[in-house]
């Protein structure tokens, strides 16, 4: 199994940021096509236009709506050549691991949900390896024995 990403990994992959050298050759070095969920889909795409929204509202924050449509379409690109494929899951079964990890975890950790539930989908999915750059959500992912590779 392909290591999973979070959203943090995505908008490395698909906006120009600090992180965005090591997504690309980490995306690069992968011998199978990246996993991801619906879940994560549509948490990388509600970002993309919220931020298009807060630069809508004022032209200090988030990024313009051309630079959202380009982050959207290139993903859209990735699903259609097959780079990222869209695994079916058993919510059910991530729901259950990811009440586990809360039980476990949040109170001195203090994840968010969305955090637990790509940890938890990566822990479903049998990834061994878990992409992210959101310091909390590492912690969380080594807790569990995966290996974040960045």
């Amino acid at each position: 199994m392909s290591p999973f990403p979070d959203t943090s990994f995505l908008c490395a992959l698909y906006r120009e940021q600090d992180n965005s050298k090591r997504a690309d050759r980490a995306f690069k070095q992968l011998n199978e096509p990246l996993a991801v969920t619906s879940l994560l889909l549509l948490e990388f795409r509600q970002s993309v236009r919220f931020q298009t929204g807060l630069h809508h509202r004022d032209k200090t924050r988030g990024f313009t709506t051309s630079e959202g449509k380009r982050m959207l379409e290139d993903l859209k690109s990735d699903l259609d050549s097959g780079a990222l494929n869209t695994v079916a899951i058993e919510w059910v079964a991530v729901h259950a691991i990811a009440e586990r990890l809360s039980n476990v975890h949040t109170m001195a950790g203090c994840h968010r949900l969305i955090d637990i539930l790509h940890v938890a989908t990566s822990l479903h999915l049998g990834s061994e390896e878990f992409l992210t750059f959101d310091a909390n959500q590492k912690r969380l992912a080594q807790a569990e024995g995966l290996k974040v590779l960045l």
